[in-house]
């Protein structure tokens, strides 16, 4: 399980209540909220789309440089990535080097992440532009155990990519923009609830395995 990010997200609608939920079990806020800005890259030929990879160049309290790839065998109960990380001290040098390796700028998106510890798993509240999220990330037995200490229904993960989300969002909405920032979506009436179905994992394909039991 060496580098492979194992997690899974939820839809929320009251982050206050999840917060008071998370305190109950005794988790800690490890990370107040914090703008992260990132951007993805791309080549020419769009390879790493094709290959289904991420590389992404993220900038908040500190500056990261992410490759993401499939993991060796897939888990349809779980979003699963191979994932290597390191901290780069220089977010403008790094982009240079990227472009002058080959990569470009293809899209930017934004995101509020607030982050708590809860024994071995990591929760993170992300404000997207277009919803809020709790992403669940540990290893499958400690996932499934904060899945049901919170209460929230298995069938109602998601399993997508924030950016996967969007393209689907902006087909079905008609918008012309690409980057996934607050500015672009301040004057966008939206509601996530209309299309959670869409994303939700007992409602597609994405994954119809047995989880933990919900009431």
């Amino acid at each position: 399980m060496e580098h492979l990010e194992i997690e899974l997200k939820f839809y929320v609608s009251d982050f206050d209540f999840l917060r008071s939920r998370l305190a109950d079990l005794g988790a800690e806020c490890i990370g107040q909220p914090t703008l992260e800005h990132n951007i993805r890259y791309e080549t020419d030929d769009n390879r790493l789309l094709k290959n289904k990879c991420l590389l992404r160049l993220r900038r908040d309290r500190q500056t990261t440089l992410t490759f993401k790839s499939p993991p060796p065998e897939e888990d349809d109960r779980f979003k699963v990535y191979r994932e290597l990380e390191v901290s780069i001290s220089d977010f403008e040098t790094m982009d240079a080097i990227l472009n002058a390796l080959g990569f470009f700028r293809r899209q930017v998106y934004e995101k509020r992440r607030e982050t708590w510890q809860l024994n071995d798993a990591l929760l993170c509240l992300d404000a997207m532009p277009f919803g809020s999220f709790l992403e669940i990330e540990g290893r499958p037995d400690t996932i499934t155990q904060v899945v049901r200490d919170l209460g929230l229904a298995w069938e109602h993960r998601i399993l997508a990519n924030y950016l996967g989300m969007f393209e689907t969002l902006k087909e079905k909405e008609g918008w012309t923009f690409f980057d996934v920032t607050f500015d672009n979506f301040a004057d966008v009436r939206f509601f996530f609830e209309r299309y959670r179905h869409l994303f939700e994992a007992g409602n597609n394909k994405q994954g119809t395995s047995v989880g933990p039991d919900t009431k």
